[in-house]
């Protein structure tokens, strides 16, 4: 089960109360007020977590409470402050209030944090009273309630490059090849059910994130098939390698290509203006050389510029395309840099 979007409840921690306490030591007829402020309580605190790929666990558990800070005690002694609790998610979360739906934050990094709830201040002893003309003060503050909010977490997977097209276009399979990742690869439609990441390597130092996502069909902005739910992850790419099935046995290429872009626009049309390299696959399979013919002068109508012919499954043709992808990545990098 791939989860991408969970509420969670968090409560920070309540402040420690202040002290009321007199100094009482032998020889000192008049020791004064010595009560110690309370603690303060623990901050709720998310933290990017670049070895985790999913929100599931906040599924199982989406309460999230810390402790309150301890107490202020007599002889000026101060109360402990509670520990923070660390909420650990995966790189890409967005992270709202669920009621406002304000932006509180978006991890990116890992080791990155976002204060989402914050602890209560501690009270004030009644030491801290003490002035020149009130000499004995018996108050002593309670400590100040910690925040407490219902959060919306939303993934949105981070790569360089997102592979988009129907199911069984070959999308997994070119992973596989052109990556370290396994992803689970079978002939029926949906075998990606959640997006698939790999690193591609083009030497010792150079390289790129690539994700596999799950297919797209028609009316998925609107909710078919797998939905829009995988559509946020293409949001975070910087380019999209979209893959066509141009093998006898598969569908229209041309009707393909216009039928994920028609979703691409309706879901935002942002996706639209993200460079694209189109891809043939399935070029071993009969009938492919024939629609591959079909598709180039459809696309070059459209001014689409160049296909990249590939035969996933048998590794052919491959190395142009990593090198016309990683080419179109280092522009990017090069320009957000």
């Amino acid at each position: 089960m791939f989860i991408d979007k969970v509420k969670i409840y968090v409560e920070a921690g309540e402040g420690g109360r202040g002290c009321i306490s007199f100094r009482r030591e032998k020889y000192i007829p008049k020791g004064g007020p010595d009560g110690g402020n309370g603690g303060k309580g623990g901050d709720i605190i998310i933290v990017g977590n670049a070895s985790m790929t999913t929100l599931i666990d906040f599924k199982y558990k989406p309460y999230y409470k810390s402790i309150h800070g301890e107490h202020g005690l007599g002889s000026n002694m101060y109360g402990k402050n509670a520990k923070d609790v660390i909420i650990k998610v995966p790189l890409g979360t967005v992270v709202r209030d669920f009621e406002t739906e304000e932006l509180l934050g978006d991890i990116l990094k890992d080791g990155q944090k976002l204060l989402v709830a914050k602890g209560g201040k501690g009270g004030r002893g009644n030491a801290s009273y003490k002035t020149s003309t009130y000499q004995t003060p018996r108050i002593a503050e309670n400590g100040e309630r910690g925040e407490s909010r219902e959060l919306l977490m939303e993934l949105k997977t981070i790569a360089d490059v997102g592979v988009i097209g129907y199911p069984n276009a070959g999308k997994s399979t070119l992973l596989s090849k052109v990556s370290n990742a396994n992803p689970k690869i079978a002939n029926y439609p949906f075998t990606t059910l959640s997006p698939n990441l790999g690193v591609v390597k083009i030497d010792e130092y150079t390289s790129f994130v690539w994700a596999d996502l799950p297919g797209l069909i028609e009316g998925a902005s609107e909710g078919v098939g797998l939905g829009d739910e995988f559509l946020r992850h293409i949001e975070r790419t910087k380019i999209l390698v979209h893959m066509i099935d141009v093998s006898a046995y598969g569908r229209d290429p041309k009707k393909d290509y216009e039928s994920i872009v028609k979703e691409l626009g309706a879901y935002s049309k942002e996706l639209l203006k993200k460079p694209q390299v189109i891809v043939a696959n399935k070029m071993d399979m009969p009938g492919a050389e024939e629609k591959l013919k079909k598709l180039k002068k459809y696309l070059t109508s459209k001014r689409k510029g160049k296909v990249y012919s590939i035969s996933a499954m048998k590794g052919e043709g491959l190395k142009e395309l990593i090198f016309a992808v990683y080419d179109k990545v280092k522009k990017l990098r090069d320009k957000e840099i």
